[in-house]
């Protein structure tokens, strides 16, 4: 059987013969090949735009010609003219005036403590001296450089100290003459045993037993750092800790007759009654 094409005039004279032409369906059936071949060549033509217009405008714009046009434009612009060079003027730091301090003699409030705890310093003036001193009295003995336009340097709110030395920061574990409390081994036993709180929370649990700590008793026979060395329960360490830290002062421990930093080691114990 030979092909039939069916969007032949020939086809479609074959089906309407006898039939009448003039109705639309014979004018529809027979332009049909026109319109599917025009539909495919309006499909093909939008395909092929699609791939090649984006290439076509990257090949006659591309992006290196427009940075290039910037850059150009830019480089026209003139430079910028000063009118007159002689306005600008280096501006010189002002210098700070050093503050002018008054000379004055230290005044000592009265304060019993005992003869190996009192520096230099610290001694009291006497009431003659006060009385015959022609200089303000305040905190400190000064040597001041202008008696009528100087501050006191209790004003003086920058206050410049001098940097501790290796030897005042230093803690020692053994030095000549050990750190004592008040009163002896027993009055210190007897402030813990009176000041110590048992948490509950420990007591609700059964926990006792001991929790061994060091402590810095400083120069000054002030508590310092407090380090645990055999910890009990959070609650229990925390609590002789809080005790240590709340303890009066000692007196210090003295190496070469000077006051030192010294490591004091304390066990406490906590005890179910």
């Amino acid at each position: 059987m030979a092909k039939i094409d069916l969007y032949s005039r020939d086809w479609c004279d074959i089906i309407f013969e006898g039939k009448n032409k003039q109705y639309g369906a014979y004018v529809m059936r027979a332009e049909t090949g026109k319109r599917n071949g025009k539909a495919m060549l309006a499909v093909i033509i939008i395909l092929l735009a699609s791939i090649f217009i984006p290439a076509l405008v990257k090949t006659v714009m591309p992006k290196q010609q427009i940075e290039t046009v910037t850059k150009t434009q830019l480089s026209k612009l003139e430079e910028a003219k000063v009118k007159d060079k002689h306005i600008i003027k280096k501006v010189e730091p002002k210098q700070q005036e050093p503050q002018r301090i008054k000379s004055s003699i230290k005044f000592t409030a009265p304060k019993i403590v005992r003869d190996e705890e009192v520096t230099k310093d610290d001694e009291m003036k006497s009431q003659k001296e006060l009385g015959e001193s022609k200089v303000a009295i305040s905190i400190a003995d000064v040597k001041g450089n202008d008696d009528v336009h100087g501050k006191d340097i209790a004003d003086i709110k920058e206050v410049i100290t001098s940097k501790p030395t290796e030897e005042q920061t230093k803690v020692f574990t053994y030095v000549e003459q050990m750190p004592s409390f008040p009163g002896g081994e027993s009055a210190l036993m007897r402030y813990i045993a009176e000041h110590l709180r048992y948490p509950s929370a420990a007591q609700d649990q059964g926990i006792q037993g001991v929790v061994m700590l060091r402590f810095v008793v400083e120069g000054t026979g002030q508590v310092g750092d407090v380090q645990i060395l055999k910890s009990l329960d959070p609650s229990c360490d925390r609590e002789a800790i809080r005790v240590v830290k709340s303890l009066p002062r000692f007196v210090p421990g003295r190496q070469q007759g000077r006051p030192v930093n010294v490591w004091f080691q304390l066990p406490i114990r906590f005890v179910l009654q």
